[in-house]
């Protein structure tokens, strides 16, 4: 498997071994595991069927497209509080989806988990969160591989791409659909 060399430095590698071992200790039901990424609106697949000994062709559009960016939660059983957004996330971006998303769907003793992004060490994101009785945890640095969202992005992404959607209210629409096929045992 590949992993950052960064988990190697002595200050990283402590905090990840730390983090395996208190994870034991938390109810899987209260963790909500929190990123984001891109949805683009010039997204091809990677992969195809052909006949045998003939090379699959696909088209790759030109010119300009749209990045989005998709945050959501995701919780032992469902994905919860999806959000695209025409733009990059900022704090202020964030801040919002927090509020408006995050916020109303986290019940006491909750625990937002979180990578180390910048917009999402502030503390209006944190008393948000803290006022319905919930915590926000932050992950060590370098240490995608400790945020089970991601393989959930994974096939997301897997999912776009096969649909190839270019427009920018085709991709919100086709997000919405293939967050319908993900099933409560697969999250």
């Amino acid at each position: 498997m590949l992993m950052a060399s960064e988990q190697a430095r002595p200050k990283v590698a402590r905090r990840r071994a730390q983090r395996k071992a208190y994870q034991h200790r938390i109810d899987a039901g209260r963790l909500i595991f929190v990123d984001e990424t891109w949805v683009k609106t010039n997204v091809t697949r990677t992969r195809g069927w052909s006949p045998r000994s003939q090379p699959f062709h696909a088209r790759a559009p030109f010119g300009h497209w749209k990045t989005l960016t998709f945050i959501a939660g995701l919780r032992d059983d469902q994905i919860v509080a999806p959000w695209v957004i025409d733009d990059q996330i900022n704090a202020e971006a964030f801040n919002t989806w927090i509020v408006e998303c995050l916020v109303p769907i986290l019940k006491h003793g909750d625990i937002a988990v979180l990578d180390n992004l910048s917009c999402h060490e502030n503390k209006a994101a944190r008393d948000a969160v803290r006022k319905v009785g919930a915590r926000l945890f932050f992950l060590p640095r370098c240490s995608p591989d400790l945020n089970p969202i991601e393989m959930m992005f994974a096939k997301l992404k897997t999912l776009m791409r096969k649909a190839e959607e270019r427009t920018v209210e085709a991709c919100w629409k086709r997000v919405g659909e293939v967050l319908k096929t993900f099933s409560p045992s697969e999250c």
